[in-house]
């Protein structure tokens, strides 16, 4: 009951593209029957069967209800899939694949759910055309790759060069209020993130000005500082791309996006820095002088995000990049890494935090445990607060970026309260690092700097004395 086949032996010297019509329920046809009821079609280029030998070609047609059959189901699938079916096309006995012509499916419905359809589940989704691909995952998976989306009112046309089983994946999407308020929010959060970039920049300013002859202090609030001044350039960024975006000349969105790019791969770059600081001054803490050491972070910290951004840039990965609700409502046109260069998202923003991600945690881990031992042993002050500690240990976390981790949980953009922490929680980073260095580095006396400083202090003094 869950499949339905149609055959067809084709001369290979046909003058036209074949085209077959299938449905849910009567499986697949000729396009001249009489159609009832909405129908979706499928349209064969007529080179796929000229690039073949002999002069008739079997062509098959397979419809499947993946959910009567119980086939085709991802591990932690978050779409559905249209009408739980899927398209099978082959021609002859072999693999095609790098179409010229590439073969279209077009998929009827109705217009796809929104919030204003609750009844209808997902409340809002965005069409993805797919395929399933054994190789994905342990037990396969979908893919889109070799595929393109047209999504129209009454049905979405995909166009892939290649032959297999197809579908339409309704993606859980954002409706237009939600996305509208975590834009409002997002806009409110750089203006706070500004402000209190600045004041942290000038507290650091006033401290190295006060302990002048404290190298070490220096460094610290040099890093943070420049940490700072990436975060206010990201913020200024953003701002500047939602506000100027629209109407843009195509040269002067590049530039921007550009600009947006460098100022998130700056903030990424000074966050490592931070931790590999946090590293030198809690492991390896004795023999660890650099001559120029804090130019050289600069030269790091300014300099690769350069670089890469250059790169990125020169091959054309820069314009502008459209946030689209679930009913093709644009939200906002942003200058950005276009979405023909995804790849370079991917691997310069996901894959570069990604890592940075996990060396940072590793150096919380150790800073953490070392202060718990310290602490423990009584080597910090006895009269330090508990939650003093706590609020060092939660700057520490923000310093580091950790927060930035919620991205990968925004896969899905249905994820409107991890949507909603991750902006929200990002947008307070620059006022947690500032009540953080305030516990931490303004003193009572210019003995006791602060517990991250102490704790340094003494580790020196342990090592040295082993």
């Amino acid at each position: 009951a869950g499949l339905k086949v149609l055959v067809l032996n084709v001369s290979k010297d046909v003058t036209h593209d074949i085209l077959i019509t299938f449905s849910p329920t009567e499986g697949p046809m000729m396009q001249n029957v009489t159609e009832e009821g909405k129908r979706g079609k499928i349209q064969l280029p007529r080179e796929i069967l000229q690039s073949l030998s002999g002069e008739t070609v079997r062509v098959v047609v397979t419809v499947l209800n993946i959910q009567q059959l119980g086939m085709f189901e991802e591990v932690n699938q978050t779409g559905q899939v249209l009408d739980n079916t899927m398209v099978g096309i082959t021609v002859g006995k072999t693999s095609i694949s790098r179409l010229q012509d590439p073969v279209q499916l077009s998929f009827a419905h109705e217009q796809l759910p929104s919030m204003s359809q609750p009844s209808i589940s997902p409340p809002g989704v965005t069409p993805q055309c797919v395929f399933w691909d054994p190789s994905k995952g342990q037990a396969g998976g979908w893919s889109s790759s070799g595929c393109v989306t047209r999504p129209g009112d009454k049905g979405t046309v995909c166009s892939c060069d290649h032959l297999t089983f197809f579908t339409l994946l309704l993606n859980p999407a954002l409706d237009r209020s939600t996305a509208r308020a975590l834009m409002t929010v997002a806009t409110a959060g750089c203006g706070v993130a500004m402000a209190f970039a600045i004041l942290t920049i000038a507290f650091c300013i006033f401290l190295r000005c006060r302990f002048r002859s404290e190298e070490t202090l220096h460094i610290n609030l040099g890093l943070h500082m420049n940490l700072m001044g990436s975060l206010l350039l990201l913020n200024l960024a953003f701002l500047l791309n939602s506000g100027l975006s629209a109407g843009t000349p195509l040269g002067t969105c590049k530039v921007l996006g550009g600009f947006t790019h460098y100022c998130l791969l700056c903030c990424f770059t000074w966050m490592v820095l931070e931790g590999c600081h946090l590293y030198l001054l809690f492991v390896k803490v004795l023999g660890t002088y650099i001559r120029h050491y804090l130019a050289k972070l600069c030269l790091v910290g300014w300099g690769f995000p350069a670089l890469v951004v250059g790169v990125a840039g020169i091959i054309g990965s820069y314009g502008e990049y459209i946030l689209q609700t679930a009913d093709h409502q644009v939200i906002a046109r942003l200058c950005w890494i276009t979405s023909k260069y995804l790849l370079v998202h991917y691997i310069t923003n996901c894959g570069y935090f990604g890592l940075i991600f996990l060396f940072n945690m590793a150096v919380f881990g150790v800073v953490t445990q070392k202060s718990c031992c310290l602490q423990g042993t009584g080597a910090m002050q006895q009269d330090r607060k508990t939650w003093r500690v706590a609020l060092v240990v939660a700057g520490l976390f923000c310093l580091l970026g950790t927060t930035w981790a919620l991205a990968f949980l925004t896969h899905s953009t249905s994820s409107a309260t991890i949507l909603y922490l991750f902006t929200i929680l990002n947008s307070l980073q620059g006022i947690c690092i500032f009540i953080w260095l305030v516990v931490l580095y303004y003193p009572k006396t210019k003995e006791a700097t602060g517990s991250l400083s102490h704790i340094i202090r003494h580790d020196k003094t342990t090592t040295a004395s082993q």
